[in-house]
């Protein structure tokens, strides 16, 4: 964990309440892993207390990317920084994603739904250059959600969109998309990210296609690291299902090993 209170926001992309920030930060951009997340402070005055954690959007050598959607206080504050505005950030923090040495060749699906777009990005990037095969469901529930699309699709992904009401690509969640194209495809593993009804869908699809597959959950957190206990969630182990840390322990976990809402109920 390293904190790096001058990362300079050094460029800004914006679509209606999505955004992306460039940071200047070599030394967390040196360690970054896909799935890991930064906890950012937004402001220096006491209110919001609290940091809030965003996925590691993309990385090279010198800075790291968030990509968020403004939601409420703290991401409207973040919203509203400017080109060369500093903000004091701590990562990068979790357990990522798996990333087999075996990959080369072999198919694999990443499907972010929303906003949980952003840790699949760094994903993609760090799959090719290992020479995997990578194809990217992206959904949303209208073309806006998509802000994404053009950014991926100008780096030669084979993206998938889908959008609830129709305005582009397959009509429909994304999870039905999946299911649809699930028959012409043969992926070896399958990653994912986004709101929690449709990971577990994606989850029983895997496991009937018998698919390995990690999800990243999301949390509310306060520290990130592990000292506040306001991120825990019920995960299965060898000896039964536990609490754990999703900053420690996750926020990536194997599909099955997470407790779905509908075995919570």
């Amino acid at each position: 964990m390293i904190k790096d209170p001058q990362a300079r926001i050094i460029h800004k992309e914006c679509w209606k309440d999505y955004y992306l920030l460039s940071l200047e930060s070599s030394i967390i951009a040196s360690e970054a892993h896909p799935g890991q997340f930064v906890m950012v402070r937004i402001e220096t005055s006491p209110h919001p207390l609290l940091r809030r954690p965003f996925s590691i959007h993309w990385k090279n050598k010198e800075r790291i990317e968030i990509f968020f959607q403004r939601t409420g206080v703290g991401t409207s504050l973040l919203s509203q920084k400017e080109t060369n505005d500093t903000l004091d950030i701590i990562g990068p923090l979790g357990r990522g994603f798996t990333i087999s040495e075996k990959i080369q060749g072999k198919e694999i699906v990443a499907i972010g739904g929303g906003r949980g777009i952003a840790p699949l990005y760094f994903l993609a990037h760090i799959l090719r250059t290992r020479r995997a095969s990578v194809k990217i469901f992206y959904g949303g529930k209208t073309l806006e959600d998509l802000p994404l699309k053009d950014r991926i699709e100008k780096n030669g992904y084979d993206l998938f969109c889908s959008t609830d009401d129709g305005s582009f690509g397959y009509r429909g969640l994304v999870s039905d998309f999946f299911a649809h194209e699930i028959k012409k495809m043969n992926p070896s593993f399958l990653f994912s990210c986004g709101p929690e009804p449709m990971m577990e869908k994606i989850a029983r699809i895997a496991q009937k296609n018998h698919i390995p597959a990690e999800f990243s959950l999301e949390s509310i957190m306060g520290c990130g690291f592990g000292a506040c206990w306001g991120c825990v969630r019920r995960i299965k182990r060898k000896e039964g299902v536990v609490w754990l840390k999703l900053c420690e322990e996750g926020p990536v976990f194997s599909a099955s090993e997470i407790v779905w809402k509908s075995e919570r109920e």
